[in-house]
């Protein structure tokens, strides 16, 4: 069960206030460029990788003697390697579950920022247009139900629209991944016969029958492709006519320069939107008041009228306890100045398409990060 007991801390340390105005002269100045004396290291999540990438960067530009080595991999790797201490920080668009918990009570799930996944798609002639697909639809074509962009659950979404009898090409990934753990969570949430029928690789995961998770037994459908990694979808979308992926919004410039569709999905209002920084936000509004001191909360499928449904927490998943105390100080001071409530690093997060937590989640990502020793 996941904990609501709230760490004492609430304050804003006298590092993360040293941070900010740092942060904010760094844009006019570059430092002398000096040897690392300490590198974090962090891997994870596809996601977020291009925001931790200019984090890495601009975070040398000001603290010259941290380097933080950033790597894409995925969501699943990240939790691995940050619970054997190989890394420092893994990133994930998903939290740990109990059970994973309870088994590795030092490490904490810090929510570093709001992110959401796009449905996109590649159908010669219609890509410049806004295609209206909803839970049962897309779960209809990722178990092989739905053969054909013409299916009568397509075309009912989508009057007027002149859609092709062509096979459809489902891309999911094979990795184990957070985008996958946010896209089933919509399909389980909105989608009966989804939560029914799939289920997790791991028979003893507890979120089994939930039908959801970062790797899940994915049907057998003709046609159906696989692909390792956000980049990897985007391009089996560029290379498959007739085909459909789930893609994380920092990948949103890629998608616009393969000249890919972008879905409007439907809301658990029953709008059809797409993934912009108003619907992004709307769907944390709705729901994050409710986010737990551990901070492990799905946004998924929140309630509201312009909520779009695919949104999530972006994570930090660290450990408590750090080996070396030189280490532990340059994780906290790092990951401090990454949530900076200030207009550099809402700038990076804007650039990446995420958006930033909201006061009362900022506290409480701060609050876990103090405990870091």
């Amino acid at each position: 069960m996941i904990s609501s007991a709230r760490p004492a801390s609430t304050g804003l340390s006298g590092r993360m206030r040293a941070a900010v105005p740092v942060c904010v002269l760094a844009l006019g100045t570059m430092a002398p460029v000096h040897a690392a004396e300490l590198t974090l290291t962090e891997t994870g999540s596809s996601l977020i990788y291009p925001l931790f990438k200019v984090w890495a960067d601009e975070y040398a530009k000001t603290h010259p003697g941290v380097a933080v080595d950033a790597n894409s991999t995925d969501s699943g790797a990240g939790i691995e390697k940050a619970v054997s201490g190989a890394v420092q920080i893994g990133a994930s668009d998903a939290y740990m579950s109990d059970d994973e918990i309870k088994r590795n009570p030092q490490i904490v799930n810090v929510a570093l920022a709001i992110s959401a996944q796009s449905i996109n798609t590649n159908i010669p002639g219609l890509n410049d247009q806004t295609l209206k697909l909803n839970g049962p639809a897309l779960a209809g074509i990722y178990t092989g139900k739905i053969r054909q962009w013409d299916d009568p659950a397509i075309a009912s979404l989508n009057p007027g629209v002149k859609l092709p009898h062509n096979d459809i090409a489902p891309i999911h990934r094979s990795d184990p991944s957070g985008d996958t753990f946010v896209f089933t969570q919509y399909l389980t949430f909105s989608t009966e016969r989804w939560e029914n029928r799939i289920g997790f690789v791991s028979p003893e995961s507890w979120e089994k029958r939930l039908g959801y998770g970062v790797t899940v037994a994915w049907p057998a459908v003709p046609g159906a492709l696989e692909a390792t990694g956000n980049t990897d979808v985007v391009a089996k979308l560029r290379e498959t006519p007739y085909s459909i992926g789930y893609v994380g919004v920092s990948f949103h410039q890629e998608i616009e320069k393969a000249g890919l569709g972008t879905a409007a999905v439907q809301s658990y209002d029953g709008a059809f939107l797409l993934p912009t920084a108003d619907s992004i936000a709307a769907a944390a509004r709705a729901l994050w008041p409710r986010t737990p001191a551990d901070e492990r909360l799905t946004l998924v499928n929140a309630p509201g009228a312009n909520a779009y449904p695919l949104v999530n927490y972006e994570y930090a998943i660290v450990s408590t306890r750090q080996s070396d105390p030189k280490v532990a100080e340059a994780l906290r001071r790092f990951l401090l100045w990454s949530i900076a409530p200030d207009e550099t690093n809402e700038k990076y997060l804007a650039d990446a398409h995420f958006v930033p937590l909201p006061a009362h989640v900022w506290v409480l990502s701060h609050d876990q990060i103090e405990r870091i020793r």
